[in-house]
């Protein structure tokens, strides 16, 4: 039986709904679900044509066990972020074997103004940075700091302890200081 609102119910409840062949739970965790997804892949692999495949499969993985799900178990988000996370892993992996050379350049589809093109400059010194750092501290740290989790639930994405996320982000977060903090004035902040 279908609800005509379902933005109010949580995402294991839309989840079981689904699984019962509610097509509108489908369409409002899609809604809800896939930017967090496609975002996530994006800061972690740095090119948005493969973090879509991922947000993809990842969808369609959700959907596969759609039926099976057991409720407070684990957080759907929490699922969807170690998937999400498996697969960009999967695809770094298999990237490395590829010259840097073969790699294109990534396309840049915005307006050129000067706010937009500083903004970008931001950006891609960040996923640059981010990209040095180790796979494990780079995925604790988007996790904690730009997707906004807490440690806990980190720690049960990567199956770790707390007190590793807490490790693994604090060095993260230093290492990424020290790469940035030389592109201070490149990048328009000043002291002041």
């Amino acid at each position: 039986m279908a609800f005509d609102d379902t933005t109010e119910l949580g995402d294991d409840a839309l989840l079981i709904l689904f699984a019962n062949g509610d097509k509108q739970a489908a369409e409002a965790l899609t809604r809800r679900l896939v930017p967090v997804v496609l975002a996530h892949a994006f800061r972690l692999l740095g090119e948005r044509s493969e973090a879509e495949d991922v947000a993809q499969e990842a969808m369609m993985r959700l959907w596969k066990v759609a039926p099976d799900w057991r409720q407070g178990e684990a957080k759907v988000t929490t699922w969807l972020y170690r998937v999400t996370a498996n697969l960009c892993t999967d695809r770094l992996r298999k990237r490395r074997s590829v010259a840097l050379e073969d790699v294109p350049e990534p396309l840049d589809e915005t307006a050129s103004a000067p706010e937009q093109i500083q903004d970008k400059a931001r950006m891609d010194a960040l996923q640059v940075a981010l990209s040095e750092l180790p796979e494990r501290q780079r995925q604790a740290v988007v996790l904690r700091h730009i997707e906004g989790l807490q440690n806990p639930e980190i720690a049960e994405i990567m199956e770790i302890s707390t007190e590793a996320v807490e490790s693994l982000t604090a060095r993260g977060k230093r290492a990424l200081t020290q790469a940035l903090s030389q592109r201070r004035e490149e990048l328009g902040y000043s002291d002041a």
